[in-house]
């Protein structure tokens, strides 16, 4: 506009040196006549709902986004998103050094359970199994020696409503409560759930029971009534104290939630055609105790060892921070592969000990730590293929189209402001 402005002065200058001054004025004259009689004609917008109406009376059919694209468009952009998925599932994706952790970790986790944990037997002598097993039940036998656990378990102060013994002093009759299965049938005495239920019988002066037959009975105890604790603090002493004590006597604590299989009166296994809480009490009477329960422990915290160490040290390789790479967090979003590496060798493992256990035909030769592992990492792998991983996917994605929509903006933004700044 400044250069037409130039322009025209350029050109009046012109005609005014060649005598055309009068004709200039009267052009310009008529120019303001003209401009002071012309009619300007407002523009009155419509509604937007009247638009909505007006734009569904022309196209009555369904339209959708699609409709806005070609058939080519559509294709390329379909292309980009599954590209863009496959980015995200890459991230996930395990190599093949990635298997080789896992199946390791699995193999030598089995072998260590197999050779040195063994199958416990129950003699003479005490209760026996592999090398490692009968090291860590020596190391608990020093540490708490049985001949002092009997005389602590003796005195008054740790004695507990729900060590009942025999059905000599309770009200409601327990099947199959003696001093062999009293502590298998008194859920005060789990190492789990004994800090629940086995505390609440201290302060309520009650026995809470799963029997033989599955039956659950919760009944005070009026013969112990000495034995109860009003405090919390005083009752949660005296429980601790009371598992103590019963740790390496010859018929120890049960392995953390074997009570409730009592209530699994069901199944016909073996030659003898017995139910899984059948097989669960003879494996307690033989010898499947909570010390047992720690030393199958020992090739299931293995299989963690190896593969979140070597997890962190292929992270390190591959340019990550120490800190990105400590293996504390399972988290999928920060640590993404190790919680499948970690379901994959928990599989392995698990695996191989139910061959062990069908090879054998012996229910004694169950890693219980192991397969309550697997139960644990298979739960949370189902949870991130079906729900997890779908939802954080889609997002990864938006979140890309996102910034690329961001950019183009900027950009559009700048050529715009350049434009009209000049």
């Amino acid at each position: 506009m400044s250069d037409a402005e130039d322009c025209i002065s350029e050109s009046e200058e012109l005609l005014s040196s060649l005598g055309y001054e009068k004709e200039i004025a009267k052009q310009k004259q008529k120019a303001k006549e003209k401009a002071g009689h012309r009619t300007r004609h407002v523009k009155v917008m419509p509604e937007w709902e009247e638009l909505c109406k007006e734009a569904n009376a022309q196209t009555p059919e369904k339209v959708s986004l699609t409709d806005f694209f070609t058939e080519e468009e559509l294709s390329v952009n379909r292309k980009y998103i599954e590209k863009l998925n496959d980015d995200y599932n890459a991230i996930h994706r395990l190599d093949k050094t990635d298997w080789t952790i896992c199946v390791v970790a699995g193999i030598v986790s089995a072998a260590v359970d197999i050779l040195f944990v063994g199958i416990p037997e129950r003699s003479k002598t005490g209760t026996k199994a592999g090398a490692l097993s009968n090291y860590i039940r020596s190391y608990f036998e020093k540490k708490f020696p049985p001949e002092e656990m009997e005389m602590l378990g003796g005195k008054h102060f740790v004695k507990t409503p729900y060590d009942a013994q025999d059905n000599r002093n309770t009200t409601v009759y327990v099947d199959g409560l003696s001093t062999y299965y009293h502590r298998l049938l008194s859920l005060g005495h789990d190492p789990i759930l004994g800090f629940i239920v086995g505390v609440m019988d201290i302060m309520r002066g009650t026995m809470t029971t799963i029997d033989k037959k599955g039956k659950i009975v919760s009944q005070v105890m009026d013969v112990y009534t000495d034995r109860k604790e009003t405090n919390l603090f005083e009752a949660l002493t005296k429980h601790l104290l009371h598992l103590k004590s019963d740790l390496t006597t010859s018929m120890g604590l049960p392995v953390p939630l074997m009570g409730l299989f009592n209530l699994l009166q069901f199944g016909s296994i073996g030659e003898e055609k017995q139910t899984i809480a059948e097989i669960v009490q003879g494996m307690y009477y033989e010898g499947y105790d909570f010390i047992h329960f720690c030393s199958m422990s020992i090739p299931v915290m293995l299989t963690e060892i190896i593969v979140r160490l070597c997890w962190c040290i292929k992270r390190i390789k591959e340019g990550y921070t120490l800190k990105e790479s400590l293996p504390y967090s399972t988290n999928r979003e920060t640590k993404p592969k190790l919680a499948t590496m970690l379901f994959i060798a928990h599989s392995a493992a698990t695996a191989i000990n139910a061959g062990k256990v069908a090879f054998t035909e012996n229910p004694m030769a169950i890693n219980y730590p192991q397969w309550l592992a697997f139960g644990k990492y298979a739960f949370s792998q189902l949870q991130w293929s079906l729900i997890q991983k779908p939802q954080l996917r889609d997002r990864y994605v938006m979140q890309i189209i996102e910034e690329e929509r961001t950019g183009i903006l900027e950009e559009i933004n700048k050529n715009y402001d350049e434009f009209i700044c000049g």
